[in-house]
């Protein structure tokens, strides 16, 4: 029977391969690696199978079974043995690691979608991989792309606005379970795109681990920051203030007014947060003053200790001020910060607790690099007109009480 002219022959060839049984897609590969590995084994030989010849080097020894995973499923296959020496399919066969990469590819990006570890073996079952093992689906296959990605350098800069958060996990160390933190920056880079900046575990949220962390993001290349915008996390102004120094630090007005709000009774609350949201909803930097000045006038008579707490807020609450009005919605707080926290956290939830801390690196990085590459791929966050207009708005002297000081100890 030969092929319709419309359909070109391996054409066809894939409609029927893609048609075909599992167990008859296994049968082919089966044959056809058996057949390329015997191949092989005669030519190491000088001679075919059973054939009688003077130019003969080796004979053959019968065959030691191996297990094969790939798409079609687990494939029997019979490696040939030789009397002298050994013969081991290289092209075929990685040593000590029977699965396929592309279905190991397969199964790691089901992981990083949210599917759990054993819904993960279920699905290679599925496949016909009957022994696929955890440490194939999660180790080095991600483990080499995670830590080129949390390595590489920072050349993308000067990155004028910085976010940084931590994120708290669930880690199983020396018999117990106890809780990390898993450090996130992100920030824009010169081309006007987010760009995940690194990420790093720190068993608290100290001064010396954020220290640390803005240490190594420096090193890498982080430079040109104008204003860190993040929650009061311990220890992190001080750090900011160390390692960068002419940056200001922005305190996430989302945050804030949840801490504000504790200040009052539940009654009061509502009329609270909708007198605060009157100071973001200005037109320029001196009616933001301005405003802010008159809610600590408003509170003054009926909440004494929420107006200490505002008043002691209010520059560091106020530091966007300092840049264009057109990007204050993007770095008065750290929502955009927040929303990568629910995509990883949907991820980690899966896991729940940790084996230990190369495990939560692992999936956190690559749920990072992932979302690196589609904000690269995205329309910018920040125009290149308007981040031109925040640089000619350095922080001012120090008579601007928003700017920190240049040195300040962890």
């Amino acid at each position: 029977m030969t092929a319709p002219d419309s359909l070109p022959l391996h054409a066809l060839a894939e409609d029927n391969l893609a048609a075909a049984s599992p167990d008859l897609l296994r049968a082919m590969v089966k044959t056809f690696a058996d057949a390329l590995m015997s191949a092989e084994a005669d030519a190491l030989c000088n001679a075919e199978y059973g054939q009688v010849s003077d130019e003969r080097v080796n004979h053959r020894n019968g065959y030691r079974p191996r297990e094969w995973d790939t798409r079609a499923g687990t494939v029997e296959l019979a490696v040939p043995k030789l009397r002298q020496g050994s013969y081991f399919p290289h092209w075929l066969l990685e040593r000590r690691r029977r699965a396929e990469q592309a279905l190991i590819s397969v199964v790691a990006t089901a992981y990083l979608l949210g599917v759990s570890t054993r819904r993960v073996e279920k699905l290679a079952a599925s496949l016909g991989v009957t022994q696929l093992s955890k440490s194939q689906v999660m180790a080095k296959h991600l483990d080499e792309q995670v830590a080129a990605f949390r390595n590489r350098p920072l050349d993308a800069g000067p990155y004028a606005f910085v976010w940084v958060d931590a994120l708290t996990q669930k880690v199983r160390e020396g018999g117990r379970i106890i809780n990390v933190h898993a450090l996130i920056a992100v920030g824009v880079n010169a081309d006007g795109h987010r760009e995940i900046l690194g990420i790093d575990v720190s068993t608290a949220e100290d001064g010396a681990g954020w220290l640390a962390f803005l240490r190594s993001l420096t090193a890498r290349g982080l430079s040109g920051v104008q204003l860190v915008v993040s929650d009061a996390h311990t220890g992190l102004v001080n750090a900011i203030g160390a390692v960068l120094p002419g940056s200001s630090w922005q305190r996430c007005r989302t945050h804030y007014a949840r801490n504000l709000l504790c200040q009052v009774p539940k009654s009061a609350q509502p009329w609270v947060a909708t007198l605060l949201r009157t100071v973001f909803e200005q037109p320029d930097t001196d009616a933001v003053k301005a405003q802010m000045r008159h809610v600590l006038d408003a509170l003054e008579a009926k909440f004494p200790k929420a107006t200490a707490h505002l008043d002691t807020a209010q520059h560091e609450l106020l530091a966007f001020t300092a840049f264009p009005r057109e990007i204050w919605r993007q770095i008065w707080s750290n929502n955009p910060q927040e929303r990568l926290n629910k995509e990883i956290r949907r991820r980690t939830d899966v896991v729940g607790i940790f084996p230990d801390r190369t495990a939560l690196v692992r999936l956190v990085g690559a749920v990072l690099a992932e979302q690196n590459d589609e904000w690269t791929e995205a329309r910018r966050y920040m125009g290149l007109d308007l981040l031109a207009k925040a640089r000619l708005h350095p922080i001012e002297s120090e008579n601007d009480e928003t700017a920190l000081p240049t040195e300040l100890t962890a």
